[in-house]
């Protein structure tokens, strides 16, 4: 495609587009980028002199051919969108088209499974090997993932848990191949670059929305083989600003058992929201001490603030386990009738 002489830029056509979708969708579309991006767009923009009209078209219709195709691959896959756009446009620019769209879009592997249930996922995964089931783990949405978890047996449900946190980076061939295995028609080896995936924050994210059940006898599995690694877990998986999940009864209760100096000091790096829920739960005369002993108190380690979180989360946990408190979790067993 030519403009002025020169090959237009994709930058260029990026400014080409904005402008001929009109100001109302340009200023949409900036809100979704960096401002670096802002910035260059915004001086392609500036510096553009008259556009063709047949430029115009071929940008919109490059555009919109290439919406169309992004649109398939989400619905099934590469291979899906490229057998429907080579039955629409032919087998050369059907080509094009994904070869322009995947040279920026990465098409995460296993996408075809995050459409499918976790029933049918498990009815494929839960005689592999647990690398196997913990790399599948890693590719699928936290819920999804929980509740597959949830469902295999004891010790390999632990022993999962801790393949998924302890992942990194995987080669395209083991991915490709698990991948084929459960779905034939997603292989393209060319949209896969080494991928780290899995991880502590994996794991807790996954584990966070597992019923509280199965959270017990991972952490306990995990406590005797691995206690390095379910410390780590233990540390992330409830932290002190999720406190603005609990509800009013769960907050009450937790601060009556809280030493006063440890919710001043948890309060002094705690966000807005956080202070709003917790001073909403103590008296008028209460909330006002905090708040002249934290806007008069001297500066504070940050070591000592997150201690005295950990102390307060710790707490949260054990009357948790007592039954006092529910913690809203995805597994559903913490629905209150």
């Amino acid at each position: 495609m030519r403009h002025g002489g020169d090959e237009i830029s994709n930058r260029q056509k990026a400014a080409i587009l904005l402008i001929s979708l009109g100001p109302e969708v340009a200023a949409n579309v900036y809100k979704h980028l960096r401002e670096e991006e802002i910035e260059q767009l915004t001086l392609e923009i500036a510096t553009l002199r008259k556009v063709e009209s047949e430029d115009r078209n071929n940008i919109l219709q490059e555009f919109h051919d290439l919406a169309i195709a992004e649109e398939y691959i989400s619905q099934g896959g590469i291979e899906y969108a490229k057998e429907i756009l080579q039955k629409a446009l032919g087998s050369e620019r059907a080509i094009s088209i994904l070869e322009k769209l995947t040279a920026t879009l990465q098409v995460r592997p296993f996408e075809f499974a995050r459409k499918a249930s976790a029933a049918q996922i498990l009815s494929f995964i839960q005689n592999e090997h647990p690398q196997t089931i913990a790399l599948v783990l890693s590719y699928l949405d936290a819920k999804q993932a929980a509740a597959i978890l949830s469902e295999l047996p004891q010790p390999l449900r632990s022993d999962v848990a801790r393949r998924v946190a302890k992942m990194d980076a995987t080669s395209p061939d083991v991915v490709n191949s698990i991948e084929r295995m459960l779905e034939n028609k997603l292989a393209s080896t060319t949209m896969v670059d080494t991928t780290s995936v899995g991880g502590l924050d994996a794991i807790v994210q996954i584990i966070n929305d597992v019923d509280r059940a199965t959270e017990r006898s991972i952490m306990e599995t995990l406590e005797v083989s691995d206690p390095q690694l379910a410390e780590e877990i233990k540390k992330k998986m409830f932290v002190f600003e999720d406190i603005v999940m609990l509800d009013n009864r769960a907050i009450q209760r937790v601060v009556r058992d809280i030493e006063q100096n440890d919710l001043i000091l948890a309060l002094r790096t705690a966000s807005e929201d956080v202070r709003e829920v917790i001073f909403k739960n103590l008296s008028k005369r209460m909330v006002e001490t905090f708040k002249e002993e934290m806007e008069y108190a001297g500066p504070v380690r940050l070591r000592d603030v997150e201690e005295a979180q950990q102390r307060i989360v710790a707490q949260i946990r054990r009357l948790e386990d007592m039954g006092e408190i529910v913690v809203a979790r995805g597994g559903g067993d913490d629905v209150l009738v």
